[in-house]
């Protein structure tokens, strides 16, 4: 299975996501079983290491982005991946402008995997301040917990 997360820059939330998930698949045992990545929609910070505020939160959680770097989202990850999980209607609308029909059903919003959150963003923290970068992952977490336990039940 090939899951790929995906936000704006690709720099606080989709690698979020990406190391989040790594991380809970290893814990799993399954990581041999999955291929996760991350991209942005626009390539504003192509090649950049994520957001420094998002390595911080990821860190207290035992999370380390690190080695990731930002990419923009290309025609074949509609061909490559399984699974496309937005962490916006921003992001979601512009694939789906973008996505082959064949490949609309691959799109998803992050949080609609959880129960009764159906429909609703995880915010951009890339303006706010540190709490915002907190609840980001506390919504990435909850996200995954969902995305994973849909995806290991079929």
């Amino acid at each position: 299975m090939k899951l790929l997360f995906v936000c704006t820059g690709n720099i606080c939330r989709s690698p979020t996501a990406e190391a989040v998930c790594q991380k809970k698949l290893e814990e799993m045992g399954l990581i041999s079983h999955v291929e996760i990545d991350s991209a942005g929609t626009h390539a504003f910070h192509e090649g950049v290491a994520p957001d420094a505020r998002s390595q911080e939160v990821a860190a207290k959680h035992g999370v380390d982005l690190g080695d990731l770097r930002a990419r923009v989202v290309t025609v074949d990850d509609f061909e490559r991946f399984d699974h496309i999980i937005c962490m916006d209607k921003n992001n979601i609308d512009y694939l789906r402008r973008s996505a082959p029909t064949h490949a609309q059903h691959k799109l998803s919003l992050l949080l609609d995997h959880v129960d009764g959150a159906s429909h609703q963003d995880i915010s951009d923290p890339y303006y706010g301040g540190e709490r915002g970068f907190d609840l980001v992952f506390a919504e990435i977490n909850l996200g995954v917990d969902a995305l994973l336990k849909k995806l290991c039940t079929q």
